[in-house]
């Protein structure tokens, strides 16, 4: 049997750090098929980015209110599969968050106070998903009202990852991993014949993980307040933003959700820490082939019913 090697790059795209690793018979094979995988990222960063003018999701913004935008079926499927997610969520994803009055916010060690619940709930009078119309036969995008803007922060990630994993698939990479900022995807095996670890890292200690799994063919999405948040009245809070009362959440410091796809892996994690433990838990009980861990303020640690953690 052929020795097979593993090659790995590190590099910034769509605003992150993204991993890639690929098990392949030489170095020179390994890079060139890395180099197919970032060149795929950077298409979806095209089309994705806030950023750049030119992107097809900058051009639904700009037109919002005004005039339904074309664009190519890629995005237009991506934002049908963002609405369901939201339908499940009942609100808690919602990809027009893009227009919340980010002034409001600045998680950092300066802030100390929230803002009074009605400039808050100002802040997101314009976020609701049910606002986007898409024409699906003629493949037009309209935001429904100036001012709305949507935006791919919480499933772009995890899309362009599933797509990294297909395209390397495609020229015959039979083992990988893509790490999309935490969001990551892997399949096949180690060079050793092994599964792939990860470790699901202690909210309290980044460096320090509290669990290990093996998940070869399997995606994870970790969502938390430990990298941005704000300490009010010795109460901690997320940078994550309750869509519907514009308010930042509190009580969950962790969600790792695990499944096939990670972009659903992605589009989920933050929807649970807004719902809490008890709906969020429930709602992954609901799903088949998903699994959640999350853990509280308390540090408790909880999981869904087709999940066994050992730690």
């Amino acid at each position: 049997m052929d020795k097979k090697i593993s090659c790995n790059r590190i590099l910034k795209l769509m605003g992150n750090r993204f991993e890639f690793t690929v098990v392949a018979r030489d170095h020179l094979s390994g890079e060139k098929a890395i180099d197919t995988a970032v060149s795929e990222v950077e298409r979806i960063e095209a089309l994705l980015s806030t950023f750049k003018d030119s992107s097809e999701t900058n051009l639904i913004n700009q037109n919002a209110g005004i005039k339904p935008i074309e664009v190519g079926d890629e995005i237009l499927q991506l934002i049908q599969r963002s609405i369901k997610i939201s339908d499940l969520t009942q609100g808690a994803f919602d990809i027009t968050y893009g227009s919340i009055d980010t002034s409001l916010w600045n998680f950092d060690v300066k802030m100390t106070s929230l803002p009074d619940e009605k400039t808050a709930l100002k802040s997101v009078h314009l976020i609701n998903y049910k606002n986007i119309a898409l024409d699906t036969a003629n493949l037009t995008v309209l935001l429904k009202m100036r001012g709305m803007r949507i935006g791919f922060g919480g499933i772009g990630k995890g899309y362009a990852a599933d797509r990294a994993k297909q395209v390397l698939q495609e020229i015959g990479i039979e083992s990988g991993i893509v790490n999309a900022a935490g969001d990551l995807i892997t399949w096949g095996t180690q060079p050793n014949g092994q599964p792939w670890t990860i470790g699901i890292a202690d909210p309290d200690q980044r460096a320090k993980a509290f669990s290990a799994l093996n998940i070869s063919d399997m995606a994870i999405a970790t969502s938390g307040n430990y990298e941005k948040y704000a300490t009010v009245n010795g109460k901690k809070y997320s940078h994550t933003i309750d869509p519907k009362t514009g308010l930042p959440v509190s009580g969950i410091k962790s969600v790792s959700i695990l499944c096939k796809s990670a972009e659903l892996a992605d589009a989920l994690a933050t929807p649970v820490m807004v719902m809490g433990v008890k709906i969020g838990l429930n709602l992954i009980n609901q799903l088949q082939q998903v699994a959640c861990v999350i853990v509280d303020d308390a540090d408790q640690i909880h999981t869904s019913n087709n999940i066994n953690i050992k730690y």
